[in-house]
């Protein structure tokens, strides 16, 4: 049904990207810019994340055809690889690799940081990327839910974008040890979406 798709489709990007975890990263990132070179710097990074998975929602079977990847396989191996990303979320180690990676940008990275690593890894990171394929899989080359991923790509990202404007007053009203919690419960969710990516993949390998 057109509507469980819709919902699946939302649930598994917005948990994976997940915007309110973002907040710290992006905020260590465009610290040293001004306000308005911090809201440039969020519109292009969103416009970069949604170009990049919208490619591969249009292209990811096409690509996967190319390299005579099943979409059995690729469902049991992109499990695999969001279980890891959820394992990671619960027990917080994303949060810690990205803020790290963010601290790493200077005064001379300011007009590429939009690109890396706002874009790639932290908004369109592996585990995006591959829920993005796994959804474009599921779609069969469906029209309709071909187009209900891309409005689904676009809502969670316009949400990254509305986060990011309001990076410092959601920071300020949560604070760090509600994010980190509410990064570890969307872990917990992304570790049974997983899960049951596996299942799937193995009941159309083998028939069952």
């Amino acid at each position: 049904m057109p509507f469980d798709y819709l919902a699946s489709a939302l649930v598994t990007l917005f948990v994976v990207v997940d915007p309110i975890g973002l907040v710290p990263s992006f905020l260590t990132v465009t610290e040293k810019v001004s306000a308005s070179v911090r809201q440039r710097i969020a519109v292009r990074a969103v416009l970069i994340a949604g170009m990049t998975l919208a490619a591969f929602a249009l292209a990811g079977n096409w690509f996967l055809e190319k390299l005579g990847i099943t979409l059995p396989a690729f469902h049991i191996a992109g499990g695999l690889l969001l279980f890891m990303v959820a394992f990671e979320m619960v027990l917080g180690q994303r949060t810690e690799r990205e803020t790290t990676d963010a601290e790493q940008a200077t005064e001379r990275h300011v007009r590429n940081i939009a690109a890396f690593p706002l874009a790639v890894p932290l908004i369109a990171g592996p585990g995006a990327i591959t829920a993005t394929l796994l959804l474009a899989g599921q779609a069969q080359l469906q029209s309709l839910r071909l187009v209900l991923l891309l409005a689904v790509i676009m809502i969670v990202l316009s949400l990254c974008l509305a986060v990011f404007k309001l990076a410092n007053s959601i920071h300020r009203l949560l604070g760090t040890t509600t994010t980190i919690v509410f990064s570890r419960l969307l872990g917990v969710v992304l570790a049974a979406l997983a899960v049951q990516y596996v299942i799937d993949g193995i009941r159309a390998a083998f028939k069952l």
